[in-house]
């Protein structure tokens, strides 16, 4: 069996690999790919580009635009770009550990019916309830229990992904169970454990990658939406939502304020939704 499998197992991987790498050779995949290679490559480097720090005070308050202040100063003098390059890596920080674990999370939850018919049904009852509630309004009861900060932005964005990933795989599960190949793994005495791994979660992870991506985009505007309402990162570190939060305050006196950080926002929204078009595209060729 193991001889027999494996070549297939690695024919697949190699079908998988090869045809998302089409996705980053379509010109909104080359674009999205450049866009996000450019912001987490500025937010990578900003402890070197920077090295003061994102906390560093100056004496002007609220100063406009400079050549030593491409976007001002904000209100305790300290550089508006410099900590939005920085806010920028608290938001990258965020997607890059919350969506993968939404996503395996959520997946798991919707395999579970695999294993019990009662146990799949309970686990999308629970998700109904999760999905019941707006994003912003579950993000305000983590708060409440959890308290500010990154933990609590961390969990409420991996527990609003959690329904629409499980309900993906839940639906997958469901086209599958009844094909033909994974009836004759049965037959044949295949154990669940394997069928599930060689048979049903290749052909259910092209829409969950896809959405993974869809997702972080949702994952970002969580974040901001949080943070403005005041309830995202604590002061003094940044964040692209708590830096609009902030500068809408002074949005009349200086609107680099909001401007800088909001454009850094877009972009990174624009990279993430340009990737999971070129993703999309290629799931459907398949």
């Amino acid at each position: 069996m193991t001889a027999t499998t494996s070549p297939t197992g690695r024919r697949r991987r190699a079908t998988l690999l090869s045809r998302y790498a089409t996705a980053f050779r379509s010109p909104k995949g080359i674009a999205g790919a450049i866009l996000l290679a450019l912001l987490v490559g500025v937010a990578v480097l900003a402890p070197v580009l920077f090295p003061g720090g994102y906390d560093a005070q100056g004496r002007g308050a609220l100063g406009a635009p400079s050549a030593a202040h491409l976007l001002g100063t904000d209100e305790f003098g300290r550089d508006i770009l410099v900590r939005t390059i920085y806010g920028l890596r608290t938001d990258l920080s965020l997607i890059v550990a919350a969506v993968p674990v939404s996503m395996v999370i959520g997946t798991l939850l919707g395999l579970t019916g695999y294993l019990s018919a009662a146990l799949g049904s309970l686990t999308q009852r629970i998700m109904d309830i999760v999905l019941g509630f707006p994003g912003l309004i579950l993000g305000i009861m983590i708060v409440l229990v959890v308290g500010s900060g990154w933990v609590s932005l961390f969990l409420a964005i991996v527990i609003a992904g959690l329904p629409t990933f499980a309900r993906l795989a839940r639906a997958g599960l469901l086209a599958q169970s009844e094909r033909e190949y994974v009836l004759a793994a049965r037959v044949l005495g295949v154990p669940r454990r394997t069928v599930m791994v060689r048979h049903i979660l290749p052909n259910v992870i092209d829409p969950i990658l896809v959405q993974a991506t869809v997702f972080t985009v949702i994952a970002i505007f969580i974040e901001a939406s949080l943070s403005i309402v005041g309830l995202g990162i604590d002061p003094p570190i940044p964040s692209l939502g708590a830096l609009l939060n902030v500068g809408a305050r002074y949005v009349d006196v200086l609107p680099s304020y909001v401007i800088g950080p909001g454009l850094v926002l877009l972009a990174l929204a624009v990279a993430f939704t340009l990737l999971s078009d070129a993703l999309n595209q290629a799931a459907n060729r398949r």
